[in-house]
């Protein structure tokens, strides 16, 4: 293939046209994603809504100080950053599962109930956290949930419990609600990574003779462990964005406490209560702790792997 190609009567190498493919994806994080960060500017001032930015007063880092200026402000500070770090370790715990299921949907013998399984799984991924909400309120209502009716029926002494409402199992709880939602959308990525697995390697283990188990020990685990790890550094660099629509759907006053994040907390302050400046301080504060996490695990990968996530 030639290195040069004539283009409305211009001539340009095969890496500056890959390059004018690349300007609109380049704009589009710009505006989205690097535009917006002017507003970090409002957590220097105590703004006031309906007034000119540079009217209101000046306060400098007052409101990243005021994290923990007080005891009172210490206490919620740190009870946000333990719902954020315990429900993302919870979820870090379940990243496995993705890999096991995959390699289960790749072992199946019968196509049609592979892919059955398959869209069965993935579907929850495109429900909305509204519907999810819907979804499970229904099964676990107290009156007249299925969870709760099947119990009645099953066990006379029962009593109606509903997980919802339980501080308890909170965290618990959403971990298990994550892990339905985005089961069948992770194990796609590791699908494709056990695709790209050379035949002939499993050619070569069934003329040698191994069996089912000895052949995914050995080959399938092996090839998908490179991406496993590099999604798994990811997540961990990523583990104060919790995200918000799951979390503000499913709080109500018994458990609000328990589950308030950061995300979930920002918009509380910033919305809810019109602490602007307060909730943009937060924000900021979460995107640096996340940007360094993102090196450290880079760093941690290059010495540990022999290579680097970017």
């Amino acid at each position: 293939m030639s290195q040069l190609r004539v283009i409305a009567g211009v001539k340009l190498s095969y890496g500056k046209k890959l390059f004018l493919l690349a300007i609109p994806f380049m704009i589009y994080v710009f505006v989205f994603s690097y535009l917006p960060l002017y507003g970090w500017v409002y957590a220097f001032f105590d703004y006031k809504p309906g007034i000119p930015l540079l009217e209101n007063q000046f306060v400098g880092t007052r409101f990243f100080t005021d994290l923990f200026s007080t005891s009172v402000a210490r206490r919620e500070t740190l009870r946000v950053l333990k719902n954020t770090f315990l429900i993302s370790f919870l979820n870090l715990l379940t990243a496995p599962i993705p890999v096991l299921f995959a390699i289960f949907l790749s072992e199946m013998r019968f196509p049609r109930a592979r892919r059955l399984i398959q869209t069965v799984t993935t579907l929850p991924n495109f429900i909305s956290w509204v519907l999810v909400y819907s979804v499970f309120y229904s099964i676990f209502a107290l009156d007249d949930g299925f969870f709760n009716r099947l119990g009645s029926v099953l066990i006379p002494s029962w009593q109606a419990y509903n997980p919802i409402s339980d501080r308890h199992v909170v965290w618990q709880f959403q971990t298990i609600v994550t892990l339905w939602k985005t089961l069948g959308w992770n194990a796609i990525i590791y699908l494709a990574a056990i695709t790209s697995i050379d035949q002939e390697q499993y050619d070569a283990a069934k003329v040698d003779g191994a069996s089912r188990i000895q052949t995914i020990w050995h080959i399938t685990v092996p090839g998908i462990l490179p991406t496993f790890f590099v999604l798994l550094l990811l997540q961990v660099s990523n583990i104060v964005n919790n995200g918000l629509e799951q979390y503000f759907m499913f709080q109500n006053p018994m458990t609000k406490s328990s589950i308030e994040v950061l995300d979930l907390y920002v918009y509380n302050q910033g919305i809810a209560n019109i602490y602007y400046s307060s909730a943009t301080a937060i924000s900021v504060m979460k995107s640096l702790v996340s940007v360094t996490l993102l090196f450290l695990v880079n760093t941690l990968s290059k010495a540990v792997r022999g290579n680097s996530i970017f």
